[in-house]
């Protein structure tokens, strides 16, 4: 079959051409859209789930149906050890831009833009450690500027106390949403990543806004350890919050993802072959997507046969072995790649007959954590010896702890994988 006309698209945060399975999650956003324009209360957002199932996905799709109903957005994405000062005066610059032709006093505008450029410009001292290395980064910090024309603000949002100033800036924002009927959405992705200050100044500000019926709303995602991160910082952030667990595709959407798109091709999947494609991806979309290019760039002719999927699936499998799970595993030290297979090793387990339509045999589940004792264990080393190695895995993004004393791959299949490699 044509190459040119191959519809998959399995690339980071590209948006697939048939978004499957996610129709409850759009309704549900709608929903929370409207009832902040008819001043209802409604909670901030998490989106949290494994890597490779489409969070980032959904959160542009949520940012454009924000934007379709004329909200002002910004987007964001959360980095370890950097600050969340400048990046959310990014975001929140660009969803002012977007709202200000709408408002009819443009003093007020500006007045916002004053307020929003010192608390950018309100950084750690040079030299405290916080952020850059050595006295040079301190000049570069001094030397940076956040591109707004209206001279910075004093008192409002810039006391650098990360928690105080959010609120404020996130108070000051939503009033000028209202001026003009509308709301800021703040998307936040690998919301994990954020430093426990900032995680406690972004809950404090939420709440500020929630009991205020403030028309602006954060929408994060992250990893399946996010709900403890953002508990850990404020208790109350149970309450506070609308999670949603973003998970692996079922055999209809799965389906649905492969053939909707085919058939706008005049392309046609074998009963057969869909069933060993879901067997392949698992239903991960990131999956559905590699292995349904693959199968179409080796399939002769339509209907797509499961002949066609054995042979593209070493070619897919290749793949993902490079840029899924090889540059994630590069990323890691020999000391860590040994806590990995130790964890591989104890990840293998047999799943009910049939389950998923796959037919039974062993498999990754994902979903289970692994024991930080048994991994010790199958080492013959103590617990502490590999907190150093489990926390920088942590750190990296490779592995979470959803539970005291557990771990578990971020990445589905990434057992599977680390089985294959020599040692």
């Amino acid at each position: 079959m044509d190459p040119v006309r191959n519809p998959y698209a399995p690339g980071a945060g590209q948006r697939p051409p048939e978004l499957a399975g996610r129709g409850r999650e759009l309704e549900v956003f709608d929903i929370v859209l409207e009832r902040i324009a008819r001043g209802r209360p409604e909670r901030s957002l998490v989106l949290t789930g494994l890597r490779g199932v489409g969070k980032t996905v959904l959160l542009n799709t949520l940012r454009s149906q924000a934007i379709n109903r004329l909200w002002g957005t910004g987007k964001i994405e959360a980095r370890p050890d950097q600050s969340i000062r400048r990046p959310v005066a990014a975001a929140l610059h660009m969803a002012i831009r977007e709202l200000a032709p709408r408002h009819r006093a443009p003093d007020r505008i500006d007045d916002f833009l004053g307020v929003l450029k010192a608390f950018a410009l309100r950084t750690a001292p040079a030299g405290s450690g916080s952020s850059g290395r050595g006295a040079g980064a301190g000049r570069l910090r001094d030397r940076w500027q956040p591109g707004i024309d209206v001279p910075a603000a004093s008192g409002r949002a810039d006391s650098g106390d990360i928690e105080i100033d959010l609120v404020e800036l996130f108070t000051d924002a939503a009033e000028v949403a209202a001026d003009v009927g509308t709301g800021v959405a703040v998307f936040l992705d690998e919301m994990q990543d954020l430093g426990p200050e900032d995680v406690s100044g972004l809950c404090a500000a939420c709440h500020e806004l929630s009991q205020l019926g403030a028309p602006l709303i954060v929408v994060g995602a992250g990893l399946p350890h996010l709900p403890a991160v953002l508990s850990a910082a404020k208790s109350y952030s149970e309450r506070l919050f609308r999670y949603q667990r973003i998970d692996r595709l079922d055999r209809i959407a799965a389906d649905q993802a492969l053939c909707a798109p085919a058939a706008r091709e005049q392309v046609e999947y074998e009963p057969k072959a869909l069933d060993l494609l879901y067997e392949k991806s698992g239903g991960y979309p990131y999956f559905v997507q590699a292995y349904g290019k693959a199968t179409w760039d080796s399939a002769p002719r339509s209907p797509v046969t499961a002949a066609d999927v054995r042979v593209a699936a070493p070619e897919a499998e290749a793949e993902l072995a490079v840029g899924f799970f090889g540059s994630r595993f590069e990323r890691a030290t020999p000391a860590e790649r040994e806590y990995m297979r130790a964890m591989a090793a104890l990840s293998l387990v047999e799943p009910p007959d049939g389950e998923d339509g796959t037919g039974g045999g062993p498999r990754d589940d994902m979903d289970a954590a692994v024991s930080t004792a048994e991994i010790a264990r199958s080492l013959g080393r103590k617990p502490a010896s590999l907190s150093p190695a489990r926390d920088a895995l942590i750190k990296k993004g490779l592995i979470y702890s959803g539970e005291r004393g557990t771990v578990a791959f971020t990445v589905p299949h990434f057992g599977r994988y680390l089985r294959t490699q020599p040692a």
